[in-house]
């Protein structure tokens, strides 16, 4: 009887220890923190070239059109495609 209450004692820490593991992974949404800019554009760059190109950009978009004057607005030297510093450069905030 004491080896099972040991064992399931054991499993309840592993299986917490892997939830916290979770949590310490994926960011707190709706929390206030900002995403890590530099991990997202990464993830954005699919063909790891070091841009981000407006396909790449509006994949898996919900909104392409808030999407794509996103990208514009981001896109500073109008080449299509956006850099690292133009990606993760903060956006201005607009007077009301």
């Amino acid at each position: 009887m004491k080896s099972i209450i040991t064992l399931v004692t054991v499993l309840g820490v592993a299986s917490f220890s892997l939830a916290a593991d979770d949590a310490a992974k994926k960011p707190e949404e709706g929390k206030g923190k900002k995403p890590d800019m530099a991990a997202v554009f990464a993830k954005k760059d699919a063909n790891s070239d070091g841009k981000v190109s407006k396909e790449e950009f509006l994949k898996g978009s919900k909104d392409a059109a808030k999407s794509e004057k996103q990208f514009a607005s981001k896109d500073k030297d109008s080449d299509g495609n956006l850099t690292k510093e133009e990606f993760t450069a903060a956006g201005k905030k607009k007077d009301k």
